[in-house]
């Protein structure tokens, strides 16, 4: 036999006697681009291609095994194929899982998604479910390898095209949905003539709940480094006082709260940044930080809020999310203590807004409301 049409053979031996280097591989490959992220754009475009070539490939994996076969009268051997995607999938899964693990807020719906991208790499280490149920079930193959390209997408992306986390999600939720159309086709058993209705329906469907999903999915190159609440700021040094979790109404009424968040963005930062108040669950202020220029170790920015109900006891929190809605993190604390209601806020009085840079020009920009804002392009 002729050597090269050994070699996938000794490939084949070689991946069933240390299965696990291609997983390790895939891991520390993922560290050192996570730790070196402004270096490694080459590798995440590589990634992302192989990861979309292999889609095709499995799409139309029948007839181009014909038509190589009649052109060079040999098959390739189905094992090699499936090693080679199970190589494809434990390489993405695990170059993608450093920058959602550090992403991830952990109290919160982002746990979800980054729980079922580590089960998805899981999935890849362990042979017999791979092989024996999940490469052998067409559309649930074709589904696993579009999630895939998916995280993998969310990632890459900002690496490769330099564009921001939104568009990258909007870039990657797209392409998600166009490639689900083989298995959604393979899953939908229906006459011709209804059966792309159908698709298409679900394509839609698909679409939709990614993008109402969108908070629960971390942004994979943005997450906090340092958080506070605080009733004092040291505006000057970007420092907060005391980090508090609970704290009284009359705190509130005399010093205001601020929320103090230094964001570590290793592309840079070129995007609308939210502080979003809640109380209870309830929306109560969304204040947006339009910062632009230098800094890309990381970003320091807090909000002073000072227009609070008459009675503010409850839950709070500050979510910071980008223009699309995907969290960075989030910011609990509890106001609890004395009865004695405030006197309300009147209107006319919420109609100041401040803004404060120590580098480099920032805006801030926000519906009206006795709050302030500052930004710090340092890095923290």
């Amino acid at each position: 036999m002729p050597i090269w049409k050994t070699i996938p053979l000794r490939l084949i031996a070689l991946a069933q006697r240390y299965p696990g280097t291609i997983a390790a591989f895939g891991f520390a490959s993922g560290v050192v681009s996570f730790f070196t992220v402004e270096r490694h754009e080459a590798f995440a475009s590589v990634i992302a291609a192989v990861m979309l070539l292999s889609w095709i490939w499995l799409v139309l994996e029948q007839a181009l095994r014909q038509r190589i076969a009649q052109r060079f009268g040999w098959t390739i051997p189905t094992p090699l194929l499936r090693y080679g995607t199970q190589m494809i999938h434990q390489e993405g899964l695990f170059f993608v899982l450093p920058f959602l693990y550090t992403a991830t807020t952990w109290n919160s719906g982002q746990a979800l998604f980054t729980g079922l991208v580590g089960a998805a790499a899981l999935a890849a280490l362990v042979d017999p479910l791979y092989f024996r149920w999940l490469s052998t079930r067409r559309w649930v193959f074709l589904t696993y390898h579009t999630f895939t390209l998916f995280v993998v997408l969310l990632t890459a992306l900002p690496l490769v095209l330099h564009i921001t986390t939104g568009s990258s999600y909007k870039l990657a939720l797209g392409v998600a949905v166009l490639l689900s159309f083989p298995s959604l086709s393979e899953l939908v058993a229906l006459e011709a003539r209804w059966r792309k209705w159908a698709v298409g329906a679900l394509m839609l469907a698909l679409g939709t709940g990614g993008w109402l999903l969108r908070l629960w999915v971390p942004p994979a190159t943005l997450w906090l480094t340092e958080v506070a609440i605080a009733t004092s700021m040291d505006s000057r040094n970007m420092e907060a006082g005391e980090s508090l979790r609970t704290v009284t109404p009359a705190q509130m009424r005399d010093q205001g709260i601020y929320a103090y968040t230094a964001i570590n963005a290793p592309l840079g930062l070129e995007e609308h940044i939210y502080h979003v108040w809640l109380r209870d669950g309830s929306e109560m202020d969304r204040i947006a930080l339009d910062i632009r220029g230098g800094g890309k170790e990381g970003y320091r920015a807090w909000t002073h809020k000072r227009n609070f109900p008459a009675d503010p006891r409850g839950r709070w929190q500050v979510k910071v999310v980008t223009d699309t809605g995907q969290m960075i993190g989030t910011l609990r604390f509890r106001v609890a203590g004395d009865d004695a209601p405030a006197p309300p806020v009147s209107p006319a009085s919420e109609t100041v807004i401040h803004a404060h840079a120590d580098v480099g020009p920032a805006a801030v920009v926000g519906r009206p409301g006795v709050a302030q804002s500052g930004v710090d392009l340092r890095a923290p």
